[in-house]
């Protein structure tokens, strides 16, 4: 079954190593059987053969309907398995501090997409293949550890606070009431109930409110992939990936699966493909 594509471009010989084995000639073939539309794709100056090659890669990957993203060197976030895409939008309390979440415009996307990471893109939030124009750094400079074996801990009487300081993409939901990491050191149960909210609300997953026997806290969501626009500093914000969605990297290994995690979308991280906040200095806006 052909699933049609919302891609804008083609991508590198590097996707190869993606075709799940296919030789050749077996590629071909299914390109002769397939009823192609490369009408949805723009060609960029690469050669037609490469969109075809595109198309029957992503095809195979939304056959296999994995939920999951595939990093491409240099490139955008590949992402698969129909999932569904929509803005995120932080709202401000009286004091201008982020506090809750509303939901956005929905995407139209089908079963596979391709997300920018450059910030260059004309399409936003689909990638155009500006990232090759721009010679685009995407190289990915996070370290691949497990979240727990690098967390802090805060116990406090109510609850135990663990935080990542390097998964930070300054989403601010952890500064009001004189912030996350201050009441959870308080006793009573307003303040638990705070702590709790605050920590479930940061996009990055950089902090997790458990109990004292160490269960996380975390908030039931269905896979999906999130466009944050954080109307309180007025700027675009990362790609929230929400749910438990496998990411792999652009090499082939795999980052561990979390509830929440913040990809950079405006291309200026220094800890890539984790957003580390520099939108906000760089004022990066989506629509521009």
């Amino acid at each position: 079954m052909f699933f049609r594509l919302q891609m804008r471009y083609a991508l590198s010989a590097g996707i190869e190593k993606h075709i799940f084995g296919l030789r050749k000639q077996e590629a071909l073939m299914r390109l002769k059987q397939d009823s192609l539309d490369a009408q949805n794709a723009s060609i960029l100056g690469e050669s037609i053969s490469k969109t075809y090659k595109l198309v029957l890669i992503i095809t195979l990957m939304a056959e296999k309907s994995e939920k999951k993203i595939i990093i491409q060197k240099d490139g955008p976030y590949l992402v698969f398995g129909n999932l569904p895409l929509q803005k995120e939008i932080a709202v401000a309390d009286k004091d201008g501090e982020p506090e809750k979440w509303e939901k956005g415009e929905k995407y139209s996307c089908g079963e596979s997409y391709a997300l920018c990471r450059c910030g260059g893109t004309c399409k936003s939030p689909f990638c155009d293949g500006s990232h090759t124009k721009l010679k685009f750094d995407g190289t990915e400079t996070a370290e691949n550890k497990k979240y727990d074996e690098v967390a802090e801990e805060i116990i406090g009487p109510n609850l135990i606070l663990k935080d990542v300081q390097e998964y930070c993409s300054t989403g601010r939901f952890c500064h009001r009431k004189g912030g996350t990491w201050e009441l959870a050191r308080k006793a009573d149960l307003k303040s638990k109930e705070i702590a709790i909210q605050q920590a479930c609300d940061c996009p990055s997953g950089r902090l997790v409110a458990c109990d004292k026997n160490g269960k996380p806290f975390e908030k039931r969501v269905e896979k999906s992939i999130g466009l944050i626009e954080d109307k309180p500093a007025g700027v675009s914000g990362p790609v929230w990936v929400q749910g438990g969605i496998e990411i792999e990297s652009e090499n082939g290994t795999k980052y561990e699966i979390r509830n929440r995690v913040a990809l950079c979308r405006c291309g200026k991280s220094q800890n890539k493909p984790f957003c580390d906040g520099n939108h906000i200095d760089s004022e990066f806006n989506s629509e521009k």
